[in-house]
């Protein structure tokens, strides 16, 4: 008897070994590759010029701001239902929901006119909100449909696990694209919660002239087409025997019928007679400015030219991102900009406001870091999470996309952020960045607060206060994830 004690207790202990030596194994994998950050190469640095983001007269290009989730839900409908030739989704989350059903609704429907449908999302996503689910395979086993997922999740090879793709934007014929902030599900798309959302911001860019090379679209068009092809992108269930199973067939059906309600429920999104050049800003310069799109540690190409450019500045600066995550040559570049233009500010989420656990216990703990560069923080206390990721240059260049001012989307992320040479689209944003400044407390350099009278910061229980400070302390060193 107690020889079969002695054994059961020394299989449960090499169970239990196995089981550590796997998670080493796994935590060792998915953050020593990420360890040391990646230096600018020479090239990078020569590669900047700084005049080539304003020309000063108008180009082919027009622009609109899209502020509200509904705007959003809009000009996705609106843009699809003009669709003929083709339609580019990329996105790093999309999950089932509501807005997700009418999103891909439409481009069953278009995939059924013709149109050449290429779908493009980041592994994690794809393994945790697609894989397994007909609603997908309704869209992937479309003959005119093709999903391909970026860098697919796989334990066995955990040093690739980190490599994730922020991108999101839509690109529909030569006509126009959509690129900024938002995932694709309810908490950034559409109205059909009120509970558990976001604020973001995207760009609509109208191309008056379709076939022509001057148009930012074709820029944007050949990043796709890079992505897209990379080894790391791989098929999505993109079988047509798949729509032989019942539960495609359903979800189709659903779908199909989704179409039809969408096209009742607001006929003006269909209107083939919408006038985009009355509903859009004159613009000049549009380039895109984007990270390396290999899944290990990049250099930190995306911060590098937004700071060159934000050091280019004659006025002011004014930078606008959920969360600050620097390290040493971050916190270095952001002093020399304050030095070189005077006026700059950040405007972030106040961690009692914010949506993200880990980097509010990262701020928390190394906010002095931050302040030291001279630069103003204001945070926001709107009540609700802001997302999005903008930049103001001066009074004629925007700058808007998907990076966060932190050490993954620095160095780990694909990252794109679009940069519009526009008087009118800069003033529209000034207000909304504002807007946002008002409900905002600004931080005041010995870390104490200047509170405006109207902003009540919400009550964060005791537990929670100390459980940033215990995850800021055991997550320094593995800052470069956050």
């Amino acid at each position: 008897m107690k020889h079969k004690k002695t054994k059961g207790f020394f299989r449960a202990h090499k169970l239990i070994c196995l089981v550590f030596l796997i998670f080493i194994y796994l935590i060792t994998g998915a953050t020593v590759p990420f360890m040391r950050f990646p230096e600018l190469r020479p090239e990078t640095v020569g590669d900047f010029e700084a005049s080539a983001f304003r020309k000063g007269t108008p180009g082919v290009d027009r622009a609109a701001l899209l502020e509200t989730n509904e705007s959003a839900w809009e000009e996705r409908i609106r843009l699809m239902a003009r669709a003929r030739e083709r339609i580019v989704l990329s996105t790093f989350d999309m999950r089932p929901g509501e807005s997700t059903m009418d999103i891909l609704a439409m481009l069953l429907n278009r995939a059924d006119k013709g149109v050449q449908v290429r779908i493009l999302v980041d592994g994690f996503s794809g393994a945790v909100r697609m894989e397994g689910r007909s609603l997908f395979y309704a869209l992937s086993s479309h003959p005119n449909v093709e999903i391909r997922i970026y860098n697919p999740m796989n334990l066995l090879f955990p040093w690739k696990l980190e490599g994730r793709m922020h991108d999101k934007y839509v690109i529909v014929d030569d006509e126009a694209y959509i690129l900024g902030g938002r995932n694709t599900f309810d908490y950034f798309i559409g109205t059909y919660t009120d509970k558990n959302v976001s604020r973001d911001r995207e760009v609509l860019i109208y191309n008056t002239k379709p076939g022509s090379p001057e148009t930012s679209l074709c820029e944007l068009e050949a990043y796709f087409e890079q992505v897209w092809n990379l080894e790391v992108c791989r098929p999505f269930h993109n079988n047509e025997d798949l729509a032989k199973k019942e539960s495609v067939k359903e979800q189709r059906a659903l779908l199909e019928e989704r179409y039809e309600q969408l096209a009742k429920k607001a006929p003006k999104l269909f209107d083939p007679e919408w006038d985009y050049e009355q509903h859009t800003y004159e613009a000049g310069s549009i380039r895109l400015i984007s990270n390396p799109t290999g899944i290990y540690a990049k250099e930190p190409v995306v911060f590098y030219k937004l700071v060159q450019l934000m050091k280019e500045a004659g006025e002011r600066v004014v930078i606008q991102s959920p969360y600050v995550v620097l390290n040493s040559y971050m916190c270095q570049e952001l002093t020399m900009l304050k030095e070189t233009v005077p006026d700059v500010k950040i405007l972030l989420n106040s961690v009692e406001n914010g949506d993200n656990f880990v980097a509010s216990s990262d701020y928390l703990r190394n906010k002095d870091r931050i302040l030291d560069t001279g630069i103003p923080l204001y945070e926001y206390d709107g009540g609700i999470s802001n997302h999005a990721k903008s930049i103001l240059i001066d009074s004629d260049l925007s700058v808007i996309g998907s990076y966060n001012l932190d050490l993954r989307s620095s160095y780990l992320d694909t990252e794109l952020m679009l940069v519009v040479e526009s008087r009118e689209l800069n003033r529209e944003l000034e207000g909304y960045m504002k807007e946002m400044e008002t409900d905002s407390r600004r931080v005041l350099p010995d870390g104490n607060y200047e509170v405006p009278e109207h902003i009540t910061v919400e009550e964060v229980p005791y537990w929670k206060r100390a459980a940033w400070g215990v995850v800021g302390f055991l997550l320094q060193p593995f800052r470069m994830l956050i």
